[in-house]
């Protein structure tokens, strides 16, 4: 490659050598020197141009060369790497790989949907208090809306105890009968 490259700069250091005669022969009314090198300047551009072809096609063999010596490496690596895998097979037993991959798999099913019935009751529980939260507070609104405001002074829980009903005495048994008879008097007044 050096060598072509040498040759090269020899021709094309000719060619300009070949130039300046045509020159200095053509001042000097030399017709026939001058067909001589002109002649002699188109040979050795045909060798140069022969000189570019074979330096390309040496080139490719040599890129070729290189291509088949990564080829080789390669397809000794793979060899290599096939020794390793028969080695690890020998080792390892697949079946025994198999049954425990299996095993492992039905655990980790069993881990998975226990953690979703987890999740999904500590979702509802979560759901249903923030639906009780949002119905008390709704209520609230309403009957705000519906009492003017009155009830929102009046406390949110009751604490203390129901007051003792009273015993019904005589004297209540006396005031509800005469309430009914009135309350007769009226309805038999408003059918007539």
């Amino acid at each position: 490659m050096q060598q072509s490259s040498n040759s090269l700069e020899d021709i094309q250091r000719e060619e300009e050598k070949v130039k300046r005669s045509i020159k200095d022969a053509a001042k000097k009314g030399q017709k026939d020197v001058c067909v001589i090198l002109a002649k002699e300047l188109i040979r050795s551009r045909k060798a140069v141009s022969k000189l570019y072809a074979s330096k390309a096609h040496m080139n490719s063999v040599l890129m070729g060369m290189k291509n088949q010596l990564a080829v080789l490496r390669v397809a000794g690596s793979l060899q290599k790497s096939t020794e390793v895998m028969k080695a690890m097979q020998n080792l390892v037993k697949i079946p025994e790989i198999q049954a425990t991959m299996r095993e492992l798999s039905k655990e980790m099913m069993k881990a998975g949907i226990i953690e979703e019935m987890l999740e999904d009751t500590f979702e509802s529980l979560e759901d249903q208090e923030e639906m009780e939260e949002e119905a008390e507070m709704e209520i609230d609104k309403i009957l705000f809306e519906i009492t003017a405001g009155a009830l929102g002074k009046a406390p949110s829980k009751v604490t203390d105890a129901l007051p003792e009903p009273e015993p019904m005495g005589a004297a209540a048994a006396v005031d509800e009968e005469e309430d009914i008879e009135a309350m007769q008097s009226r309805l038999a007044t408003l059918r007539s």
